[in-house]
């Protein structure tokens, strides 16, 4: 497993030797596309780490949790998955935080637990991806997408919750 990627490069630097592909100025042009990319891509990261923030600061995170805890316990979610649920689609690490959380307090082999882990494995950050994938496009379409993609993730949640406890 250690040689895989030293034997990718081989492999990509004697197809190129090969096709006769001046190496170092193709690597120098995609380093230049790629900080295009990324400075294009750092005021919508940083507008969703933002948007993250203030919604946990301003105690809607919470509010949002109360209000639909009883909606996700009656589609199967645990109460005490809904926080994770809601943190997940805008960050990551913060849903990881809380999923850590949930384990110490339950325990690794409970029920709530199962879930949240599968919860949080089977889902993404929804908001952070979109602005990577779609910061490029002229036009930004992202209505569509982006609710496909949360009740896809909550219908895999419950799903999720489905098979934990039968299992």
């Amino acid at each position: 497993m250690a040689l895989v990627i030293p034997l990718i490069f081989i492999a990509v630097f004697t197809f190129a030797i090969i096709k006769k592909v001046k190496i170092y100025d193709e690597f120098s042009a995609g380093i230049g596309e790629a900080i295009k990319f990324t400075l294009s891509v750092l005021p919508c990261l940083a507008a969703i780490f933002m948007m993250c923030e203030l919604f946990e600061a301003s105690g809607l995170s919470d509010k949002l949790t109360e209000l639909l805890s009883p909606v996700f316990s009656f589609f199967g979610i645990p109460s005490e998955l809904t926080k994770l649920v809601l943190i997940k689609p805008f960050s990551g690490s913060g849903s990881l935080a809380y999923l850590n959380g949930i384990i110490e307090t339950y325990g690794p082999d409970s029920y709530i637990s199962r879930c949240a882990a599968v919860c949080f494995g089977s889902s993404e950050t929804v908001f952070y991806i979109s602005a990577v994938y779609f910061v490029g496009l002229p036009r930004k379409k992202l209505a569509a997408p982006i609710i496909i993609v949360l009740v896809s993730t909550f219908l895999t949640t419950v799903l999720a919750c489905l098979i934990c406890k039968v299992l």
